[in-house]
């Protein structure tokens, strides 16, 4: 649920002002909320008007676990901005410009959220290849060994000759040199041996 909450805030945010339209004399939003039968619950446009300000702040918060993801800050600084202008525009000044592009703009970051989710997600220690094959180079042992996420293994004892092997000049560790998959820090590009 809170990989979805910005685009469920978001939703909310754009049903709650289609249907709160016509109290707000916000024509586009009103024409087509009509369009689409909302009409009838125009009495409770008092009550959608606080909808519509809490599916903002859904979106908000989702845009900003977003970014507790990918952390990637320039989607949540546009739902925030654009939640800014929401509020202002229903609680202040009423702007419809400002409420249009305010819509806009909460639709635009929950896109962007999803966009940097999906790449980020590639770079999750779930996609890395944890299991490594390491083959000595005096014996030609080979045993494979389960990589660790966050370190760098630089020695490592070959269970064959016994030999104490440590890593090729410029490798950062024995899995680079001697292994069949490189270590996860190099995989995701974090290594910072």
């Amino acid at each position: 649920m809170k990989n979805t909450l910005d685009k469920f805030g978001t939703f909310g945010t754009l049903l709650a002002a289609l249907i709160a339209a016509p109290a707000c004399c916000l024509p586009l939003l009103a024409s087509v909320g009509a369009a689409l039968g909302f009409g009838v619950f125009a009495r409770y446009n008092t009550m959608l008007t606080y909808l519509l300000q809490f599916s903002v702040v859904l979106a908000v918060i989702g845009a900003f676990i977003g970014f507790r993801q990918h952390h990637n800050y320039k989607p949540l600084v546009l739902a925030t901005l654009s939640a800014i202008g929401i509020f202002y525009a229903y609680n202040v000044q009423l702007s419809q410009v400002l409420v249009y592009s305010s819509l806009l703009g909460l639709i635009a970051a929950a896109i962007w959220n999803s966009i940097e989710g999906r790449k980020c997600a590639t770079c999750t220690p779930n996609t890395l290849k944890l299991q490594s094959t390491l083959t000595c180079p005096l014996c030609g042992y080979q045993c494979t060994e389960t990589m660790p996420t966050d370190a760098c293994w630089y020695f490592y004892e070959c269970h064959g000759c016994k030999a104490l092997l440590k890593p090729k000049a410029g490798d950062c560790c024995v899995f680079c040199s001697f292994g069949s998959v490189k270590c996860p820090p190099i995989q995701n590009g974090t290594c910072g041996c």
